[in-house]
């Protein structure tokens, strides 16, 4: 275990280390360490070895000149100028929701961009403005589409965000496949198999081998095979794919910069970088907020006294475990694998910094 201050001062020190300026290292290093207080190791510090390597390739502007390249009144097409996407998208999601403020919603589409950690911190910045907050991104072509054997597209997640009144916010944030690539990097870390449904090998047989995609293997889409509905979470990962970055000038299915190291870039690039889609609706531009609220209210009680069935507990809304998980991370520590530890010391070593557990 380690404590979030601890945790957050060192991830802090490492963006500072790669050049990023005081407000881009904390703001980095706050949606990076959400991702591990939520409970999703696997987009946490975890991921930060990975983008120093990005930026020692030279992928990742420490400095970029974050700007607007198309806008209407409610719509705007944003350029990250290879930032960390860690930084880019909360700086998109504050101009759709100052667009939201002015005439409703706000919508804008990414382009030039890196990987932005969990797509919850994003959508979630809305609550604290009575809005419904939408994020999304494409992702490393690591997932095959139903019936192929070709790695076509991400894991392409998408969050909404909803807010309640007296109620906890209702936060959805899943990935459009079955598991992502995150969860078999932990299951390689710990040496266990994955389930049946997350993989196939590369002639396109179901498998439970964690270290596929690194021979020649594929995600699979939601719902892992036609049978139980792979082609909508094939849909699903391809509506992100297009409104990420088909709508904003990124690069798309297969031509997406890879994040993992040992994906080689795509030849013939079809645009700029990663890409994002996010939004902001101002509740009130529909209903009254209050009213809203109250009933959102009256939607989870409803929703969280469901019948249990057999076997289980209760019925959870969705945010629930996350929201469990921050109070008992902030109070415990955040827990780290050892193979994590070890590329946490291997970066502080490279930055002269020290790493302790």
């Amino acid at each position: 275990m380690i404590a979030y201050e601890d945790l957050k001062n060192f991830t802090n020190n490492v963006f500072l280390k790669m050049g990023c300026p005081t407000a881009d290292a904390e703001l980095a290093t706050e949606v990076l360490l959400n991702a591990d207080l939520r409970g999703i190791d696997s987009h946490g510090v975890a991921r930060l070895v990975g983008y120093v390597r990005l930026w020692e390739s030279g992928r990742i502007n420490p400095t970029p000149k974050i700007k607007i390249v198309h806008e209407t009144p409610s719509t705007a097409t944003v350029d990250g100028d290879r930032g960390l996407g860690l930084v880019v998208a909360p700086q998109a999601m504050e101009i759709a929701i100052e667009k939201a403020k002015n005439v409703g919603t706000g919508w804008v589409s990414i382009k030039n961009s890196n990987h932005f950690g969990i797509a919850g911190h994003h959508a979630m910045m809305g609550l604290e403005h009575d809005m419904i907050g939408i994020a999304m991104t494409n992702a490393s072509p690591l997932v095959a589409p139903t019936f192929s054997t070709e790695r076509m597209l991400g894991t392409n997640p998408i969050a909404v965000a909803i807010p309640a009144d007296k109620q906890p916010p209702f936060v959805a944030d899943f990935a459009t496949t079955t598991a992502a690539n995150g969860k078999l990097e932990i299951l390689q870390r710990t040496s266990k198999d994955a389930p049946l449904g997350w993989i196939q090998d590369k002639s396109g047989a179901p498998s439970n081998n964690p270290h596929e995609l690194k021979e020649g293997g594929a995600l699979l889409p939601l719902g892992g095979d036609r049978e139980h509905g792979s082609h909508k979470g094939y849909c699903l990962g391809s509506i992100v794919d297009i409104f990420s970055a088909v709508l904003s000038g990124a690069n798309y299915g297969p031509w997406a910069p890879p994040f993992v190291s040992f994906l080689p870039m795509p030849d013939n690039p079809v645009g700029e970088g990663l890409g994002h889609f996010v939004g902001a609706m101002r509740v009130d531009a529909f209903r009254p907020a209050d009213e809203f609220k109250s009933h959102m209210d009256n939607w989870i009680e409803r929703f969280r006294n469901a019948e249990v069935a057999e076997g289980h507990d209760r019925v959870l809304i969705p945010g629930d475990p996350e929201r469990e998980m921050i109070d008992m991370r902030m109070k415990e520590g955040i827990p780290l694998n050892e193979n994590v530890v070890n590329d946490l010391k291997e970066v502080g070593d490279k930055f002269d910094l020290s790493f302790t557990v």
